[in-house]
């Protein structure tokens, strides 16, 4: 039976049944997880969508994931491999009338993992595109109600063209940072006395790159953040300005650096107040390191000494 193609206006439910989703996906995946994401139309307030809730999950292996294939059955998903993207693995639940996709890539594929992300960021933020895009949906679901080839062939020039813009845009920084971080996060137990990887943390410099560190915890009082590691790696690399910095705690969400991991970083340079920290990765609020040392003890001789 072919699809039955219908397009609803937006439904604020769409992001919990994600949010439930998610949750069976990361027990899949386990560890190998780095991050999942609600995209697609559905991800978009005030879009109309097919009810169909797009998930994309990057990971550290695609391996791996395929070694638990055969576990996605269990909560009622299709393994259907690439399905026509290289470096991607495609699942599907409802068959013909399928209510949930899952796109899996692995963490260094930034070309696909940043076209989603920058096409839903775009449609969030342009109203205008957005009605458009709404309009030809339903104008299409009309036309090709039970083809969904005519369907995809009939917005394909429209999608191309906002994925465009998207992409000329966007700034995926956080986002690349954040999936930095998460790979190299990996609680593990080194020694009785040291632990490390259960904080990570990714920054970037002045110069562009990217520098990451994970916490180390000690029996006594010689461990180090996250931020402090990804600090030492970016100077030992002979760099010495961060324009922003997020640590990621155990449960995936950002966090705020601690007193000491500010000081530190308040002690880089003169321009070190403006760094940028991330506080919430979902939304991407951040605030300057400043607004978090307010009449810092040290700025007068900082500045004299520049």
């Amino acid at each position: 039976m072919s699809q039955h193609i219908v397009v609803t206006n937006y439904n604020p439910l769409w992001t919990k049944k994600f949010e439930k989703e998610a949750l069976l996906i990361k027990e899949m995946i386990a560890d190998n997880c780095i991050a999942i994401c609600h995209i697609g139309s559905t991800s978009v307030p005030g879009l109309a969508a097919k009810p169909i809730i797009d998930i994309m999950v990057v990971v550290r292996s695609l391996e791996r994931v395929d070694t638990v294939a055969e576990k996605f059955s269990d909560i009622g998903y299709e393994y259907l491999g690439e399905f026509g993207i290289t470096g991607r693995r495609y699942l599907r639940k409802g068959g013909d009338e399928r209510t949930h996709q899952i796109h899996i890539f692995q963490a260094d594929d930034w070309n696909n993992i940043g076209r989603h992300l920058a096409f839903r960021d775009y449609m969030r933020t342009h109203e205008k595109e957005r009605d458009e895009y709404a309009k030809l949906k339903k104008d299409l679901a009309q036309k090709f109600p039970y083809d969904i080839d005519g369907y995809c062939d009939g917005k394909e020039d429209f999608v191309r063209e906002m994925e465009e813009r998207a992409l000329a845009q966007y700034d995926g920084t956080w986002d690349k940072l954040y999936i930095a971080a998460r790979k190299v996060q990996n609680e593990r137990k080194l020694s009785p006395m040291m632990e490390a990887g259960s904080v990570s943390a990714a920054l970037l410099s002045s110069k562009g790159n990217i520098y990451t560190g994970v916490c180390i915890d000690t029996a006594c009082s010689l461990g180090m953040c996250a931020e402090r590691n990804a600090i030492a790696s970016m100077i030992t690399n002979g760099e010495s300005q961060i324009i922003k910095i997020v640590a990621v705690m155990p449960d995936g969400k950002a966090g705020m650096p601690c007193g000491v991991c500010r000081e530190f970083m308040m002690q880089l340079n003169k321009a070190a107040g403006e760094t940028e920290i991330l506080c919430d990765y979902e939304t991407k609020k951040a605030v300057r390191l400043k607004s978090l040392i307010p009449e810092w003890w040290s700025t007068d001789q900082m500045e004299g000494n520049e």
